[in-house]
């Protein structure tokens, strides 16, 4: 007896819910757009599309000048320094006074 039930409800709401579902489409509605939400490819779309080119270009750009970054990191040498052994080699200032400048920069 159960097993009847059970093929009658099964039999009735494979016949009942497909219908039900499909009324509530309104296929008639779509058009020539398609389904109801193809607005969403409209300036939505468009704004989304832009946002996410956007966002990969931001992301990319920060990876690449990260890495020039981390690879240029070679030892710069002290401008200071640097003019004072110019100013020194062109005979600017004397030994005595190159060394006590010299000493200073290192601190």
């Amino acid at each position: 007896m159960v097993a009847i039930v059970w093929w009658l409800f099964g039999g009735v709401a494979r016949s009942v819910f497909p219908h039900t579902a499909l009324a509530q489409e309104r296929m008639y509605e779509w058009g020539w757009g398609g389904h109801p939400m193809w607005w969403m490819w409209g300036a939505w779309g468009i704004g989304m599309m832009l946002f996410m080119l956007v966002f990969w270009a931001l992301v990319i750009t920060a990876i690449v000048l990260g890495i020039r970054w981390l690879l240029s990191k070679e030892p710069r040498s002290d401008s200071a320094l640097q003019v004072l052994r110019e100013r020194y080699a062109r005979g600017e200032i004397n030994r005595e006074e190159f060394e006590a400048k010299r000493r200073d920069l290192e601190r």
